[in-house]
């Protein structure tokens, strides 16, 4: 995986830029998507995806002190994280925005997930129109989570404008020095 992809991920999940993912933002994800999509806390969606991402966030923090630094986030991610953790998780947030339960997101739903969850509303906007292969207005949700693990194992993928920094537009913002 490139630095570069991994450095993007981060800064998107570092919600507030202080150089570290804490529990309460990287659950937070959780609850701005199900916010967003309109799903009650209390919905069996809502607690499916914060049992996932709970465990996303244990496998992260490497010496369990409740902050992810890059380094361990770096350390951690790759193809076999994602497999074991992200695929689940990042499924459990596509599934609280597809109300109908089909597979599918329309515009709508993508750009409210998305944007809930750390990126511009044009990113999203761009990532949907790269993802909407079939040109029907949708999204499913096997081509959803393949080009975000494209994206995290290659630094490639047609969601890439979805995340902070695009390489064309910008340079990675640095990370803060450590203490």
């Amino acid at each position: 995986m490139s630095d570069t992809a991994k450095r993007r991920i981060f800064a998107m999940l570092d919600v507030d830029g202080d150089g570290v993912i804490t529990r309460a933002e990287y659950l937070g994800r959780v609850d701005r998507a199900a916010a967003a999509c309109g799903r009650d806390a209390q919905h069996p969606l809502v607690a499916a995806a914060l049992a996932a991402h709970e465990e996303v966030f244990r496998q992260m923090d490497g010496n369990a002190d409740g902050a992810v630094t890059y380094e361990e986030y770096r350390d951690w991610a790759g193809h076999d994280a994602f497999e074991e953790s992200c695929r689940p998780a990042l499924g459990s947030l596509f599934d609280l925005a597809d109300h109908d339960g089909d597979g599918h997101l329309t515009r709508g739903e993508f750009t409210r997930l998305r944007a809930a969850t750390g990126n511009s509303p044009e990113g999203a906007a761009a990532a949907f129109s790269a993802l909407d292969t079939h040109h029907n207005g949708t999204v499913q949700r096997a081509a959803y989570l393949a080009a975000i693990h494209d994206f995290l194992t290659t630094g490639r993928s047609p969601m890439a404008d979805a995340y902070p920094n695009h390489p064309d537009t910008a340079q990675p913002a640095p990370l803060p020095a450590a203490p």
